[in-house]
């Protein structure tokens, strides 16, 4: 008796349908096939210590790059440092703090910055917290929206002047790459009088959390867009894009039962963590997008968001109040 005699048929085709979801997922998977070195380039990576942040950095190591793990956590900075040290015989490795979840640490960071580092070529806006319960920052900022969206947005204003610099030294295009998602489509409506979600009406439930990563990952995209604008509007050769890294198996889970569940439940449907790297390495590195700006990316090539991270009137009104939520001095603009 075969073993399939065993089974109901229709476990037979639910595996089937499994095994042919997982080679088609494969097969469809963006990979970065650029061989591009980075000898004498800077680049900060956000949330470096593990996951997609971690690759990243390893990946770009192994390129030349001199790469500086921006963190909140020194401890796990410093493992971290060791194996991408170990990994890509690359010492040229950075720790520097940054808590994006303090609007001071952003600017202690991006002020040792601007006194240590005479060039930035690649901003990597990688970190992020996921679907945790409302929760309020010393700042008295949404804790998704500021470590996903807020932190990062003062972090680009004040370095911004710098990569300008550096693009207009070396007279190539440095890059800002923000790392947005998918769920940028969980927010269907963003409230830009309520960008804290004090009013949300949908406050307690299990919804809640998905629709605040979901606006923090909108409005990743539609600051990318505001600033690719800005940039091209007064010549500027600094290119900024946004990306959906994929469904990707990486630490989120501690910030969520349900992630924990869903990851543990669909493991062999997600990307590891250097898989989902590849969309921001490309990003990074590759010579066909050098002068490519304000799109969104997902397996390493241009996709479409939802049809509100499209909207410029939308982006440009988020810039404006989001100056002013972050206090954003005049002597820090450069726009």
């Amino acid at each position: 008796m075969f073993l399939f005699d065993l089974v109901p048929n229709s476990v037979v085709v639910g595996v089937i349908l499994m095994l042919a979801l997982k080679i088609y997922f494969d097969m469809s998977m963006g990979v970065c096939k650029s061989t591009k070195r980075l000898d004498g380039k800077t680049i900060i990576v956000t949330g470096a210590n593990s996951g997609i942040g971690k690759e990243t950095a390893i990946d770009l190591a192994l390129r030349g790059g001199r790469i500086i793990l921006a963190c909140r956590d020194l401890e796990k900075a410093a493992l971290a440092k060791d194996d991408i040290v170990e990994k890509s015989e690359n010492n040229n490795i950075v720790i520097k703090k940054l808590d994006l979840a303090s609007l001071d640490s952003v600017r202690e960071f991006a002020a040792d910055v601007l006194k240590n580092e005479p060039k930035l070529h690649i901003l990597i806006n990688n970190a992020g917290c996921a679907l945790i319960g409302k929760k309020m920052t010393m700042d008295g900022l949404e804790n998704q929206m500021q470590t996903n969206y807020f932190g990062h947005f003062l972090l680009t204003n004040l370095l911004i002047g710098l990569m300008i610099k550096t693009a207009e030294l070396e007279e190539e295009c440095t890059r800002v790459i923000n790392v947005s998602s998918y769920a940028n489509n969980f927010c269907k409506k963003l409230d830009l009088n309520d960008l804290n979600f004090v009013h949300d009406s949908t406050a307690g439930t299990l919804w809640a959390p998905f629709k605040i990563y979901g606006a923090s990952k909108l409005c990743n995209i539609l600051f990318s867009k505001e600033l690719s604008n800005k940039l091209e509007r007064h010549g500027k050769a600094v290119t900024v894009n946004s990306l959906h890294p994929g469904a990707v198996l990486t630490e989120f889970g501690r910030f969520s039962t349900v992630v924990t569940v869903f990851m543990r439940i669909f493991a062999s449907f997600l990307k590891s963590p250097k898989e989902g790297a590849q969309t921001t390495i490309y990003l990074a590195v590759a010579d066909d997008v050098a002068n490519v700006t304000g799109q969104y990316f997902c397996d390493c090539k241009i996709a479409e968001p939802s049809k509100l991270a499209q909207d410029d009137g939308i982006a440009k009104k988020l810039w404006e109040i989001s100056e002013t939520i972050v206090k954003l001095e005049p002597t820090e603009k450069y726009f």
